[in-house]
């Protein structure tokens, strides 16, 4: 599902203050893989994530996405597969508060298909009831708490079925009950739907709960 091959990332490239990031990164993931990855404040977590959510391009090594090779892939390309194979989920949930939760749900969806329809809303409100908020589809998603609308974020990541799901901090805000409730919703869908999970995390006791661990210190995976 995921596999990256001698994978670094510099910036400032060609400049006097040139600075490599992540240093040579290899590893996969098998389909159905929940993996946390770990490691200090600035050690390059989220660049290797936007590099594998297709957000940024390596500088150096390979990366395949459901066994695609994107190195080469033109930015139109990598838009079409970041939009149809990678579901994202942020410590901060970035919903659209003057939206219902439903409707937040129904973007990336309404985004593919350009106008609105019945389908889309029967998907966005199948994927709120297997997230636990049917009862709260009406509602604006800015009154809701911050682990219902972490929930909401996790429906709307899964609208487009993606067989990849990356999840950059998402409990890093949440009380430890709502973090539980997340973390459990995500292992929920990684089972029962086979999605491959990359959850970033500081919290040892979830990584924990996970199939595996990556530890990335200063740009390496150790």
């Amino acid at each position: 599902m995921v596999h990256l091959q001698d994978v670094c990332k510099s910036f400032n490239v060609g400049l006097p203050n040139e600075i490599e990031i992540l240093h040579h990164i290899n590893f996969s993931l098998s389909r159905g893989e929940f993996c946390a990855v770990m490691g200090p404040s600035g050690s390059g977590k989220s660049t290797l994530l936007n590099i594998i959510g297709l957000l940024d391009r390596p500088t150096h090594g390979q990366l395949a996405i459901t066994g695609e090779e994107t190195t080469g892939l033109d930015d139109q390309a990598l838009t079409r597969l970041r939009g149809h194979a990678i579901g994202f989920v942020f410590q901060h949930h970035h919903l659209l508060n003057a939206f219902t939760a439903l409707e937040n749900v129904m973007m990336p969806l309404l985004g593919a298909a350009g106008f609105p329809n019945a389908s889309i809303e029967a998907r966005a409100a199948e994927l709120l009831d297997s997230v636990g908020l049917s009862a709260f589809a009406t509602q604006p998603s800015g009154s809701l708490s911050g682990g219902q609308q972490q929930r909401v974020a996790v429906a709307r990541a899964l609208a487009m079925n993606p067989a990849l799901l990356l999840a950059d901090e998402p409990t890093g805000n949440l009380d430890s009950k709502s973090a539980d409730a997340v973390f459990d919703l995500l292992r929920r869908v990684s089972r029962e739907q086979g999605t491959t999970v990359l959850f970033v995390t500081h919290n040892p006791e979830l990584a924990t709960r996970c199939d595996k661990t990556i530890q990335v210190v200063d740009g390496r995976v150790i």
